[in-house]
């Protein structure tokens, strides 16, 4: 699926580039906590959680109890999982993948 018009410019191009040479889960703290607010990153990682649980069949009520993430984010990460660009579905499966290593 190719980008999103509305995203795609050389500004979020570079962004993602710095990501992408990113060596290990170290350079990806330190890249983030100088990019992102604390609290950006732990909403960042709890829409990944949420998006997992859902995968997995967990209920609203159950993602809310684990995550502390309110129904609007749960719905709006739904949306995303489910409507969406297959972003969440692809991590989420490279993750699985590195599990099962």
């Amino acid at each position: 699926m190719p980008a999103n018009p509305k995203l795609k410019d050389r500004l979020t191009d570079q962004l993602f580039q710095a990501i992408l040479s990113l060596k290990n889960e170290e350079e990806c703290y330190q890249f983030f906590e100088d990019v992102c607010t604390i609290g950006e990153l732990k909403a960042m990682a709890q829409r990944l959680e949420v998006a997992r649980l859902l995968q997995a069949g967990t209920t609203y009520d159950d993602i809310v109890a684990i995550t502390g993430a309110s129904t609007a984010t749960i719905s709006r990460v739904k949306r995303c999982l489910y409507y969406g660009a297959d972003g969440y579905k692809t991590v989420l499966a490279y993750l699985e993948e590195k599990k099962a290593e």
